[in-house]
């Protein structure tokens, strides 16, 4: 038997429709007073912020609600004045990876929990990572920082406020997901947890992906698939990132390629590339977790 080791966090997870509506109870059993917001400014428009806004009531003394892709160190800056001014114990992303890698940013460096709602399929809420992207260097350059610190201490799932998410947006951020799971399997840092957990994700997005972005309405499908976005984050959580993210990374700061579609255009080249070396007795386990046989009928 080969040895490993990994680190675990402490995290609490609420998963249900309608947990959203939870946030305020945990927040004050956790005994956070005043935080702040981060979000995008779809999250404004699609009453996302409204919710959370009204579910905190007078404890949300701030909100950074125009988060850009990629979370450019401008922004960054920006965020932890208002922060800073406001005096936030707790930092709160809710959308996909940029609101919650921002959240992650700001509570990081402020030494303050973090609460990610996420609202694709991103999985950034499960990891000790956040990317920056340094905008005055030319070409633009994205750098990730990695921290047990990072991981946020609560993580709320409700298939509810997923049910709008754009059918793009549901296949690149669902690929992403996969991706997450494929990645696991076969990182050097592997181990028992992370690939149990990585093939179980695999078998959930299978189920639902195609079913969210034929309809998006389908709130069974949404639960299934935002599972799997949970097992596919939990999965990477605990070993190394190889060279399919650290691509999409690049690609992301430099070129601006949104990360979910980033992960959609690299995924088949970075198994392809990885194949002889150490992919395929790895991902083995996902192709039976696909119904794909080892022939690839």
């Amino acid at each position: 038997m080969n040895g490993f080791n990994y680190v675990s966090y402490v995290q609490e997870v609420i998963f249900a429709p309608g947990a959203l509506t939870r946030l305020h109870e945990a927040v004050e059993r956790l005994g956070w007073q005043r935080l702040m917001l981060c979000a995008s400014h779809s999250m404004r428009s699609e009453g996302q912020v409204g919710k959370v806004e009204s579910n905190l009531s007078g404890k949300l003394v701030a909100v950074f609600e125009n988060v850009q892709p990629h979370v450019q160190d401008v922004q960054v800056r920006e965020a932890l004045v208002l922060a800073s001014e406001k005096k936030v114990d707790a930092v709160i992303g809710i959308g996909g990876g940029s609101p919650i890698g921002m959240a992650k940013a700001v509570g990081f460096q402020l030494n303050q929990p973090i609460i990610a709602i996420p609202t694709t399929y991103a999985g950034s809420e499960m990891t000790p990572v956040y990317g920056i992207t340094h905008t005055d260097e030319n070409p633009a350059r994205k750098v990730t920082v990695n921290d047990s610190k990072i991981v946020p201490r609560l993580v709320i799932y409700d298939p509810e406020i997923t049910l709008d998410l754009h059918p793009t947006l549901t296949a690149s951020t669902g690929i992403n997901a996969l991706a997450h799971c494929v990645e696991a399997l076969y990182s050097k840092t592997r181990n028992p947890v992370s690939t149990a957990v990585a093939v179980d994700g695999v078998r959930h997005i299978d189920n639902a992906l195609l079913s969210c972005y034929q309809d998006g309405t389908n709130l069974i499908a949404r639960a299934d698939m935002l599972l799997g976005s949970h097992l596919a984050g939990l999965s990477l959580a605990s070993v190394s990132m190889g060279l399919h993210h650290g691509l999409c990374h690049v690609l992301g700061g430099s070129a601006g390629v949104p990360h979910g579609m980033a992960n959609a255009i690299i995924l088949p080249h970075a198994i392809r590339f990885n194949a002889d070396a150490a992919t395929a007795p790895q991902l083995i386990p996902a192709a039976e977790a696909m119904k794909v046989s080892e022939n690839g009928s």
